[in-house]
């Protein structure tokens, strides 16, 4: 095994063909020399070749290569790469490139969990000049790695109607679920009530935001319950789906008779097996029973109700 101290990392990239070989010659050539070094030998040699190229597909194979080992040696040069610290007089059509690059940065920097990568993320996040892609992969990146400071930027993406992209939007509403704060309460229900009733491209940021309601946790706060009790007769049948998943997890004794309504009353058959599913949850097997006595209920919820007997009950 070669010595760290021995290593000439000029010569081994020259070897690998970092900077004239074709993409798959090099990748051949660096899954060869794996076997050769230990692996902190290989980090360093990897950081070597992410400082020393420009391609970004090779650029990409690195940061894979780089995260199965998550060295603390790595992440400022990753940072330097979603900063574009070091790219700055590339050409646009590169630059275009690199949005791949740093949308699997982005992802890798996430897997260190260190909030001190906090503020490159917000700085990216919070710039509309930037990708949208980008924005969005540091959306997700600052919700995987869960530091409380990130809640406000996130907040104020996900509340800001002027942004252009709504995908932003529910990624950061997402983060915002994952990170758990109660300070997000408040804005999620505030966009909640304002996009009641409308089907078009806010369907999936209200889908969201119960996604997120629901990780947070609300507990007897009246007006998220009331804004749940509100979505069950909104246009999106998935957001009413998640409105009684909402439903079925607050200890309001109304519930079960609000989501029975569903049961009877909604005019999809995936919402009423939501439903179904969410009374036998907060109940027993009487609703199964009752299901399939009645001639009230479709078919599809007898066979609904049978398929949780056989699967729960017996």
């Amino acid at each position: 095994m070669e010595n760290e101290i021995n290593l000439n990392l000029e010569q081994i990239a020259s070897d690998c063909g970092l900077n004239i070989s074709v993409y798959d010659d090099f990748v051949c050539n660096i899954k060869r020399i794996a076997s050769e070094y230990s692996d902190l030998d290989l980090v360093k040699i990897y950081n070597y070749m992410l400082i020393n190229t420009t391609n970004p597909d090779i650029i990409v194979f690195l940061i894979k290569a780089l995260d199965s080992y998550r060295h603390p040696s790595s992440l400022e040069l990753l940072i330097d790469i979603l900063l574009l610290r070091n790219y700055q007089s590339c050409e646009e059509d590169l630059k275009e490139k690199y949005i791949k690059v740093r949308v699997m940065t982005a992802k890798a920097i996430a897997n260190y969990k260190n909030t001190d990568v906090v503020s490159s993320l917000l700085y990216c996040l919070n710039n509309k000049n930037e990708n949208y892609r980008v924005r969005l992969a540091c959306a997700d990146a600052l919700g995987k790695i869960g530091d409380k400071y990130a809640v406000t930027p996130l907040i104020n993406v996900m509340s800001d109607e002027e942004e252009k992209s709504v995908y932003l939007r529910e990624s950061a509403v997402t983060a915002l679920g994952m990170l758990g704060d109660v300070r997000a309460i408040e804005p999620l229900v505030k966009i909640l009530e304002a996009k009641q009733g409308i089907m078009d491209k806010f369907s999936f940021l209200k889908e969201r935001i119960i996604e997120a309601l629901n990780k947070i946790g609300y507990n007897d706060d009246a007006r998220v319950y009331k804004a749940l009790k509100l979505s069950l007769s909104d246009a999106s049948p998935q957001v009413r789906i998640d409105a009684i998943e909402g439903l079925m997890n607050s200890d309001n004794p109304e519930s079960y008779e609000i989501i029975k309504d569903c049961l009877l009353n909604d005019d999809n058959d995936e919402v009423k097996k939501n439903a179904l599913v969410a009374l036998y949850n907060m109940s027993d097997r009487k609703i199964l029973d009752e299901v399939i006595a009645n001639a009230c209920y479709p078919d599809t919820l007898k066979i609904e109700a049978n398929n949780i007997i056989k699967e729960y009950e017996n």
